[in-house]
């Protein structure tokens, strides 16, 4: 046990820095929620994302920590992304779409209800309120009753006008 003293007090330190940074991203998420008045729903998706991050870097330390060389970290590692990479190539959106909602989740001024114009094009705009914010869309419901669905890698690159619902005016 005396061997191993050092590795386990390095662990628990990780474990503690993994526990303590959760906690304070948890609780920015919980204030931009507040703030911005935002349904729990998206930041349940937001803390999710971040945990994995977190976890992930974590276990890495820990392997260090315990004696994994870091080049066989680094072949296991590459490795691994290599077939995820493949795996998602035709994909490759996703990562865009979950890097997108926590760009919308922090720093957009939309939420839900809001009614917003999406300009196209010079003579083409897309209007309607937001029904839904997720990890990889988000769902608009136009004034004729249909539903829109927009990947939020796109629709961070769109100009967005903010309006004041006509009937509410």
């Amino acid at each position: 046990m005396e061997i191993y003293k050092q590795q386990l007090i390095e662990t628990f330190i990780v474990l503690i820095l993994y526990f303590i940074t959760y906690q304070i991203c948890a609780k920015i998420i919980k204030n931009t929620l507040s703030k911005r008045h935002f349904i729990t729903a998206r930041g349940a998706l937001i803390r999710r994302v971040l945990n994995i991050l977190f976890l992930s870097i974590s276990l890495i330390f820990i392997t260090l920590i315990w004696g994994v060389k870091q080049s066989d970290l680094t072949i296991y590692l590459g490795s691994a992304l290599s077939i995820v990479g493949v795996a998602f190539f035709a994909q490759w959106s996703l990562f865009s779409n979950i890097t997108s909602s926590i760009i919308i989740f922090f720093n957009h001024p939309i939420k839900i209800n809001d009614f917003i114009r999406i300009l196209e094009a010079k003579d083409y705009e897309i209007c309607g309120t937001i029904q839904n914010i997720g990890i990889f869309f988000i769902t608009l419901m136009t004034e004729n009753g249909e539903e829109i669905t927009l990947p939020n890698n796109i629709f961070i690159q769109k100009s967005i006008k903010k309006e004041i619902k006509r009937n509410e005016a």
